[in-house]
């Protein structure tokens, strides 16, 4: 039987305030088209190029493990405290060596992609990871003309997937969790 340290691992970081289907589904699709061994939706205190968060940090755990408990790959957890940085360079560097895994998937949307040059050591990130994109509705012209997409070329994993209707500002809008 193969170790983990020979199977790919996701991970998809964000604030998740609040997590919602959307996330559950680009997951779910990750899992299967990349053959994942496990996901871990690491939950951020908050977004750094957002003021504050809506729900608090347990809150938006909870909620995160709640919907994602159909799925066993799933692992929510919050490691600022133990990586002692909000940094996705740091988290990253904390599973290669700490946790001794390097085969990793790195999950964003392509509405990240199209800022993702502004993120710490993102030279260093998409050398370390292989960088996964989902589609976002409005987003993925933009992504795939960004600096990055610029800079990798044909090194991006771009996922069609069916466009998510949801998001997380939408849903503190309407404060409501689903």
């Amino acid at each position: 039987m193969e170790s983990i340290q020979k199977k790919y691992i996701g991970l998809l970081g964000g604030s998740f305030d609040p997590p919602h289907k959307g996330h559950l589904g680009i997951s779910k699709i990750a899992i299967k088209k990349l053959k994942l061994k496990k996901i871990y939706w690491v939950v951020t205190k908050k977004n750094p190029f957002k003021n504050k968060t809506f729900y608090s940090l347990d809150e938006r755990i909870k909620y995160a493990k709640k919907i994602s408990r159909s799925c066993k790959k799933i692992t929510t957890i919050h490691l600022e405290n133990i990586v002692k940085s909000p940094r996705s360079i740091d988290l990253i560097n904390y599973f290669i060596k700490k946790e001794k895994i390097s085969n990793i998937y790195f999950i964003i949307g392509s509405d990240n992609l199209i800022k993702f040059h502004k993120w710490k050591s993102w030279k260093k990130i998409v050398k370390l990871v292989k960088l996964v994109v989902f589609s976002r509705k409005g987003y993925d012209k933009k992504g795939m003309i960004s600096i990055v997409a610029k800079y990798l070329k044909n090194k991006i994993i771009f996922i069609k997937n069916k466009p998510i209707t949801i998001s997380s500002t939408q849903l503190k809008s309407q404060k409501n969790i689903k």
